[in-house]
């Protein structure tokens, strides 16, 4: 079987006005996440996967992240199976905040990472 490997990217190159899709769930993105962001939580995502077909068609590359790389991998996997352009962001948003970049809060409380 020939499984190609998934596509990632380091926190420090995604570019500042890329589409970021978050899909951790609502308590880890009201404790930080990237300002412009798009939340959609992995339990969520079929669901609500016409909200993220709209944004690509936006933007045409998606860049996909939670808290380490794990769940975004998976839902990476899915769009790219779909003929999507999406990469993980390797180390997630553990890896962003350690890089520097800039996160925002619900409340407009101290960004961090859940």
């Amino acid at each position: 079987m020939n499984v190609s490997p998934l596509p990632s990217v380091d926190a420090a190159a995604v570019p500042a006005d890329a589409l970021v899709l978050d899909v951790r769930e609502e308590d880890e993105w009201a404790a930080g996440h990237v300002e412009g962001a798009v939340h959609v939580p992995m339990s969520d995502f079929v669901a609500r996967f016409g909200e993220v077909t709209e944004s690509l068609a936006e933007h045409g590359r998606a860049y996909v992240m939670c808290r380490v790389g794990g769940r975004s991998a998976q839902v990476t996997q899915y769009l790219v199976q779909q003929g999507f352009d999406a990469v993980n962001v390797d180390g997630g948003m553990l890896a962003w905040d350690g890089a520097g970049r800039p996160m925002v809060a619900e409340n407009g409380a101290q960004a961090f990472v859940l």
